[in-house]
């Protein structure tokens, strides 16, 4: 899906290492950042991340933002907490380690 929207190769092997990555905008390592602090427990965001993300995104766009994230973590709590475990469709699909198409 990520691949359709125009991330790039380099992007989805560096996302774990976003913070060092060349491959991200700092405007992009700052989205990175608050979808990161949105899935901490308790999700503070700081106030100085979260203006600086106003500076660039429209209200609407802030709002699909956050709703993407707090989405992606429910899921992913929900799931842990009924044991859903993947089913394997990208096994093999792309090495995070090296980011190579396999």
């Amino acid at each position: 899906m990520g691949r359709n929207q125009g991330i790039s190769e380099q992007q989805l092997a560096n996302l774990a290492a976003f913070e060092s990555s060349d491959a991200f905008t700092e405007l992009e390592k700052r989205a990175l950042r608050y979808a990161e602090a949105l899935t901490q427990t308790p999700a503070n965001v700081a106030e100085e991340l979260f203006n600086s993300l106003r500076e660039h995104f429209s209200p609407q766009q802030l709002v699909e933002l956050t709703v993407v994230s707090a989405w992606e973590n429910f899921r992913a709590r929900f799931n842990r907490g009924f044991g859903i475990e993947s089913e394997g469709f990208t096994v093999e699909a792309a090495c995070a380690v090296h980011g190579t198409m396999t």
